[in-house]
């Protein structure tokens, strides 16, 4: 991912202004650096706009930088993202006439604005954030767009003097603008239609009509593999993110079975730079349950495997930095960035500039473990819905920002637009939590995966039960963080909390010891009112607790919580009787592995992961 910087409207200036302008801009996207470290470009336009760009070369490092132009440069775009099916459109766009000064993916954008206007927005395969100035009418025009769902991250700025800002992150613009907000998913913003904002994304799903589509496993299963190899595009060295778990697992495995099949075609060698292998990478406390699962994983499919480790005075020196980087407050995304902030460093560090990810899944499909408690098939759908709107706040917030502190590019397969659509448009019947068939969370999705002869995982992977990602890199990790901000909060400082922060109220010692650290770093109005949240609950969203009083009682929104849901979901006696044994960190205290009588007819030795 790159990072972008545009300042629109400017007007006419005095050379002195315009040259304080410049400078100014310039200094501003210096804070973007760390999103693309190998090079920086800035266009001047019409002495009316600024559009800035911090490069991550991905694909045509030689020739790709930023910002791109048509053939007579009056039409400029800066961009953060990749145009998965930018091949397909360069052909047609060629065919049409244009022609193309490098081989970015991102250069389609600027021609296909001169065949089509605002309205192509929606022929992109990918995830982007763009800014793009026309000067062809004599005076300048502008527009702005972001992806479907949120994946790259950009917020929108209003300076006191009329002019539009819009940034990769809020860090570019919080001190310069009189009013700042995050720039909605899936929407454009044009001057040329009253400076307003116009949804482009608007997919069957999206205003929560319940479908039903009966659930296709090979259907499925096909959009995934597309999915993912899709994202294989690259011309630089890359890996998976392997936690052990079932999402990251399933990209690792579609992934590594595309590269073998590649290498077998090509007889001997591959396209992707960093030889014939697929490279996995985890991170943990020594003795995690990601750690051992991830290995477990990795052993199967043939990666060659890297495990970093970490201390928790590791993760707690490194908060600050965490925070300044994702630019939130909300407990949850903390938690689970600081381990993937540092495992991108040391990513970084061997040189890989791209990983593949797994978040979205258990949105997509209600993985989270308050699912079980869903009354029926409509309220399971909308809040899946609701869940992926929410995205761009929290997992793709944190999987974006938390790899880009360190340049580092993170993909999300579970998130591809056309995967979406397939996924979403099954009957939501399919997904629910069904004990009594021996389906658990996430069913359709493992069923997909779950075939013979040559399976993609082993089924006691395939059917391993969610383990929540700061959780899984070492329960010391949250207890820590805990202890930590228990020594730097006191119980009359608390106390005090809502009156101190009167939007957004901490209720924990945690939760405010962050948010000291955030209004330190962006103390502006605007910059709080980014981040969502209220109270920390056991689970995301309000909605839950109505289906189940339980979940408001723990006011950690850690997956321990979901203790109870695991025990009474597989705790009852199964027709075969089978039993199958928790991990050690499923029962807090123990010493040995407990042993229970599921209620499902899940395979023999399917372990079910805390």
């Amino acid at each position: 991912m790159c990072g972008i910087l545009a300042v629109l409207g400017c007007g006419a200036e005095a050379p002195q202004q315009a040259n304080k302008r410049r400078a100014r801009v310039l200094e501003l996207s210096r804070r973007l650096k760390h999103r693309g470290p190998d090079w920086s470009g800035l266009r001047q336009v019409d002495d009316d706009c600024y559009l800035s760009h911090q490069r991550l070369a991905i694909i045509d490092p030689a020739s790709g930088d930023q910002p791109l132009y048509n053939e007579d440069q009056s039409v400029v775009v800066a961009v953060n993202g990749e145009i998965y099916n930018h091949k397909l459109l360069r052909d047609r766009l060629s065919a049409a006439g244009h022609s193309f000064r490098t081989g970015s993916d991102c250069e389609v954008i600027a021609h296909l604005y001169e065949e089509h206007g605002e309205g192509f927005v929606d022929m992109l395969d990918g995830v982007f954030s763009f800014v793009l100035v026309d000067t062809r009418h004599g005076s300048s025009s502008f527009m702005a767009a972001r992806d479907a769902i949120g994946v790259t991250p950009l917020y929108i700025g209003w300076g006191i003097d009329g002019t539009v800002w819009i940034s990769s992150e809020m860090k570019a613009l919080h001190d310069e603008c009189e009013h700042f907000d995050i720039f909605p998913p899936g929407h454009l913003y044009s001057s040329t239609s009253g400076f307003t904002f116009r949804q482009w994304y608007n997919p069957p799903w999206y205003d929560e009509t319940i479908p039903s589509t009966p659930y296709n496993p090979a259907a499925l299963r096909e959009a995934f593999e597309k999915a993912v190899t899709k994202r294989l595009m690259t011309d630089v060295p890359f890996g998976v993110l392997l936690s052990g778990g079932l999402d990251s697992s399933l990209v690792a495995a579609v992934a590594a079975r595309h590269m073998s099949a590649t290498t077998t075609k090509n007889a001997g060698g591959n396209d992707h730079g960093w030889g014939t292998k697929l490279h996995s990478f985890c991170v943990g406390l020594v003795g995690s349950p990601d750690l051992k699962a991830a290995r477990e994983v990795a052993d199967y499919l043939g990666t060659h495997h890297h495990e970093f480790h970490f201390t928790v005075q590791d993760g707690i020196d490194a908060i600050e930095d965490v925070i300044y980087h994702t630019e939130t407050y909300d407990v949850t995304t903390i938690r689970a960035s600081t381990p993937m902030f540092l495992m991108s460093r040391k990513i970084k560090s061997l040189g890989v500039k791209m990983v593949i990810s797994g978040e979205g899944s258990d949105e997509i499909f209600g993985g989270y473990l308050y699912f079980h408690k869903a009354p029926d098939k409509d309220e399971f759908h909308r809040e899946t819905c609701r869940k992926i709107k929410a995205l761009h706040q929290y997992d793709c917030l944190r999987a974006n920002k938390a790899t880009s502190a360190w340049g580092l590019e993170a993909r999300v397969p579970f998130l591809d637009k056309e995967f979406i659509n397939v996924a979403m448009d099954i009957d939501p019947e399919w997904k629910m939590v069904r004990p009594d068939l021996g389906r658990i969370e996430k069913w359709v999705l493992r069923k997909a995966f779950e075939v013979e002869g040559h399976p993609f995982l082993p089924k006691h992977i395939l059917y391993r039960q969610k383990e929540q990602f700061s959780d899984g890199v070492g329960y010391s990790w949250i207890d820590g963080l805990k202890a930590h901000a228990a020594s730097n909060v006191t119980d009359k400082m608390l106390s005090n909390a809502k009156f101190i922060f009167p939007h957004n109220t901490p209720t924990t010692k945690e939760a405010y010891y962050y948010r000291m650290i955030f209004e330190r770093l962006f103390p502006e109005k605007p910059a709080i009112l980014t981040v969502p949240g209220g109270p920390s609950v056991a689970c995301s969203t309000a909605k839950a607790i109505e289906w189940d009083a339980q979940w408001s009682a723990n006011p950690d929104p850690s997956g321990r919580a979901a203790l109870g849901v695991h025990l009474s979901a597989y705790q009852s006696e199964s027709e075969s009787g089978e039993q199958h044994v928790l991990p050690d960190t499923m029962a807090a205290g123990a010493k040995k592995p407990r042993t229970i009588k599921v209620t499902t007819t899940t395979p023999p030795g399917v372990a079910i992961e805390g």
